[in-house]
């Protein structure tokens, strides 16, 4: 960033901004911090699992016995999530470890530490009409805190779990069956109604099932329903800068692709603003560094570890050598000689077409999981799109 302040405007306001992109999404990434709110047994161990897709905490042996409300990082080989643990928001009996006799007291208190970026309120299927306008009440009470501590307006997911229990219990996902889909609808209906009388409109509503059987951490058996369509919803939610760990957890590919995109765009205008600036700076490691760095970020949100191998893996791949973006920049310089008057414009435009063309053969290769050869008709294909677009 030092050296972008050196150069002149335009470029240099542009490449800040893209730059600013790019560091919100890769450099600045964390875990999402997630509060999750319901009473004693309705499913919180078990759909944190489902969010993982393996077995990361075992289910009641954290929540059924807490006390004291505290943030916990759950975690894999891709990332974590931190959940804000609370005693059940009915408990009337103060446990032991608690600091407060009220639970929603308790978590107040939690809050004061850390910010959630967003509040997953969960309530059983066949207990819709089981306090849950208090439980509600309580809901509402927190967000309002958090809005006037934080000055944020926490995104709120109601979630009915246990659907797998409504009748008829012996359908499986995806729930086809026409009474199973109407006593779903039923429990969706008869909980948004209560929300929406305390004046929590912009509440999500998603019915979900989250019962699985695991061998070891790995999935045996699951009975998983909409968990994808709830962390979608998250996902779009979730301040950026928490979206990236949970797009790696959740393997999302659509998700994954759209992030992707966001950083090949930026970095092609970022390799654009270098290659028409006349000067040094502009050569050849500021454009391939940044190309590199791209296919390094995009390796990483497919779910990859951080480093140059994956980068180097990829390239071999294609045929392609630290001289890519010699051959760019050279490619450039030649147009401008061959078409008078264009100045820097052309090399520019070459820049940001051979960028654009790697970027969409990385996501190819690591998030659609195509052969190199595939990647590799796909890069030239672009190139010769939008090269002579430039």
């Amino acid at each position: 960033m030092n050296a972008v302040e050196k150069l002149p405007n335009p470029p240099r306001e542009s490449l800040k901004k893209e730059m600013k992109t790019i560091n919100e999404i890769i450099m600045e990434n964390r875990a999402p911090k997630l509060m999750i709110i319901g009473r004693r047994g309705a499913g919180k161990s078990s759909l944190i699992n489902a969010i993982f897709k393996e077995k990361v905490t075992a289910v009641g042996s954290v929540f059924s016995e807490t006390g004291k409300a505290q943030w916990h990082t759950f975690k894999n080989n891709k990332g974590g999530i931190e959940i804000l643990d609370t005693r059940g928001i009915g408990d009337e009996t103060k446990p032991e470890s608690a600091n407060f006799e009220n639970a929603i007291d308790e978590i107040k208190d939690a809050i004061n530490q850390s910010c959630p970026d967003a509040i997953l309120f969960l309530c059983k299927a066949k207990e819709i009409d089981a306090h849950i306008s208090q439980d509600i009440s309580n809901l509402k009470d927190i967000y309002l805190f958090i809005n006037e501590k934080y000055n944020y307006k926490t995104p709120i997911v109601s979630i009915i779990t246990q659907i797998d229990e409504l009748d008829p219990k012996r359908v499986e996902p995806p729930y086809d069956d026409i009474q199973k889909q109407s006593n779903i609808q039923k429990a969706v209906s008869g909980v948004e109604k209560k929300i929406h009388a305390f004046d929590l409109n912009a509440v999500r509503t998603i019915p979900v099932s989250a019962y699985a059987e695991y061998e070891g951490s790995k999935v045996s058996y699951n009975n998983n329903y909409n968990i994808e369509k709830l962390t979608e919803y998250l996902l779009d939610v979730l301040p950026k800068c928490a979206t990236i760990q949970l797009a790696r957890i959740s393997t999302i590919k659509s998700f994954q692709e759209k992030i992707a995109h966001t950083v090949v765009a930026s970095t092609s205008a970022i390799c654009a603003g270098l290659a028409a600036i006349p000067i040094p700076v502009a050569d050849l490691i500021p454009i391939t560094t940044a190309q590199i760095a791209m296919i390094t970020s995009i390796a990483w949100i497919s779910g990859r570890e951080l480093s140059k191998e994956a980068a180097a893996e990829f390239l071999a791949g294609l045929g392609v050598n630290i001289g890519a973006a010699f051959a760019v920049r050279e490619a450039a310089r030649a147009m401008i000689k061959l078409i008078p008057g264009y100045g820097s414009v052309v090399s520019a435009g070459v820049a940001s077409a051979a960028t654009w063309s790697i970027g969409e053969a990385a996501i190819a290769y690591y998030i659609n999981k195509s052969q190199s050869e595939e990647a590799e008709r796909i890069m030239k294909e672009n190139f010769r799109t939008r090269s002579s677009n430039s």
